[in-house]
């Protein structure tokens, strides 16, 4: 069995998904890359056949109709044989981090594993401004195995995300679901589903995702994120849906969900909110609706006893004061 399966999701990657792949094969045979060629209309499906070729022993290739990244994630882990699960997206890297966190990841499995090692995501952006780590050794123990009641309040730039989390792969595997097809930011929807289910973590202060930013055709891009605004709102639903906040018995760990679920409600008004529209207000609305059919309480909550309350508010008002906080955080943390 291998230590790490890495998956790498592929759309007309051919002008990057090199550089990835480069960053990922130092592990050597210890790791399992995946290489997910999703529907490709360019040479992205041969350059990943190539690499398979020559490394038959660390790079598998799945071919497939366009089903979108969620659905590179899925067949990732349908397929995967190592015992922990990794995405890297095919525009990003591994840092040269990369082998010591494989040490430490062997280290955990020497004291019976962990459900989720966690290491810090570094934002590097073409035009050379605004590189930052986001770092959590302000929240988590390091260097040993900890549990929830060991972790602080997160931040809110602090959200354990795609980049942040290698997951033990049997405990992703309890979602009992798939994730979405066709639809954007669904890798929130994949940290929160399997967040429920770790108990045993482990953090490593090493920046080992690269997170490149600056693509015009990214997801993350202003314009997209608020055009594909009914996304957002789609993985936030899932998310808040997935699991009532009273049924969790750890304090902990509901503390974390609770942060979680505030920072993508906030997330999803924010962008649905850039469009300046009745009719994506009206969207948010129904939201807002849907979330108080499973749990009102925690929708009340969330929509009028938090910060949100503030970006909710309705007309022109409050678009101007979300229009002025995404900005200022944007500056902050310069996340597109």
């Amino acid at each position: 069995m291998k230590l790490l399966t890495i998956t790498v999701p592929c759309y007309n990657s051919q002008d990057y998904m090199e550089n990835c792949i480069e960053s990922l094969l130092p592990g050597g045979e210890r790791v399992e890359i995946i290489i997910i060629d999703d529907g490709s209309k360019d040479n992205t499906g041969a350059i990943a056949d190539a690499y398979a070729e020559k490394y038959p022993n660390i790079v598998r290739v799945i071919h497939q109709e366009n089903g979108g990244h969620g659905e590179g994630i899925n067949q990732g882990l349908k397929h995967a044989t190592g015992k922990y699960f990794k995405v890297v997206d095919s525009d990003d890297t591994l840092s040269k981090d990369f082998l010591p966190f494989l040490d430490k990841l062997e280290e955990c499995e020497r004291s019976g594993g962990v459900d989720v090692a966690v290491t810090n995501y570094y934002y590097v952006h073409s035009d050379g401004e605004g590189d930052r780590s986001i770092n959590y050794s302000s929240v988590l123990p390091e260097n040993k195995i900890f549990t929830w009641k060991d972790t602080k309040p997160f931040l809110m730039t602090q959200l354990l995300t795609i980049h942040s989390c290698t997951f033990r792969t049997e405990v992703m595997r309890q979602w009992g679901c798939e994730l979405p097809k066709h639809v954007f930011y669904e890798d929130n929807l994949m940290v929160y589903l399997t967040v429920p289910h770790i108990k045993k973590m482990y953090y490593f202060n090493a920046d080992l995702y690269r997170y490149w930013i600056g693509r015009p055709d990214q997801s993350v891009q202003e314009s997209a994120m608020a055009k594909r605004y009914h996304h957002q709102i789609l993985v936030t639903e899932r998310c808040f849906k997935s699991w009532k906040l009273d049924d969790v018995q750890d304090r902990a760990l509901k503390r974390y969900m609770h942060h979680e679920l505030f920072m993508m409600f906030g997330i999803s008004i924010i962008f649905t909110r850039l469009n300046r529209s009745a009719e994506t207000d009206a969207a948010l609305e129904k939201m807002w609706e849907s979330c108080a059919e499973f749990d009102p309480k925690w929708a009340k909550h969330f929509k009028n006893r938090t910060l949100l309350w503030f970006i909710t508010r309705p007309g022109k008002h409050g678009q101007d004061f979300t229009n002025w906080v995404y900005h200022t955080a944007n500056k902050i943390v310069r996340f597109n």
